[in-house]
């Protein structure tokens, strides 16, 4: 799945990459820290949503 920001990733998907557990990802969705799209039942993260919340977290640190 696709669209023109780039892949639509699953929770599993993120919390593979982040290294983060499932619960985490939910928070950051409910936070708003993390975008997330949802169609019926399916929760979907956009790449660069991802891409915008790792930077923000670098960011933070510096």
């Amino acid at each position: 799945m696709t669209t023109a920001t780039g892949q639509l990733l699953t929770v599993p998907e993120v919390m593979a990459r982040l290294k983060y557990g499932r619960s985490k990802v939910y928070d950051l969705i409910r936070s708003k820290r993390l975008t997330s799209i949802t169609e019926g039942r399916c929760r979907r993260i956009p790449e660069n949503a991802l891409q915008d919340y790792i930077r923000d977290r670098i960011e933070e640190a510096a």
